[in-house]
């Protein structure tokens, strides 16, 4: 089988623009083909994450609805 180089300059913006044109099973697959092969979230992120949900269980009064919290943010 022959192979072929092609070298096309695309900046995020104009990439992103041609994604949005595929359909949404042509984006499924693309995402599956990036995100293909384990990634590691480092320690320290994980551990940040388990304090945050242990914090919050801790006192589940400070939680908000979702729809809440989008509209504190808004503003």
């Amino acid at each position: 089988m022959e192979t072929l180089d092609v070298k096309i300059n695309l900046d995020f913006k104009k990439l992103t623009s041609i994604v949005k044109l595929l359909n949404p099973s042509e984006k499924m697959k693309l995402n599956e083909a990036i995100w293909d092969g384990e990634m590691e979230i480092p320690k320290e992120h994980q551990k940040l994450v388990l304090q945050r949900i242990k914090k919050a269980r801790g006192n589940p009064a400070r939680m908000v609805p979702w729809e809440n919290a989008v509209k504190m943010l808004k503003s």
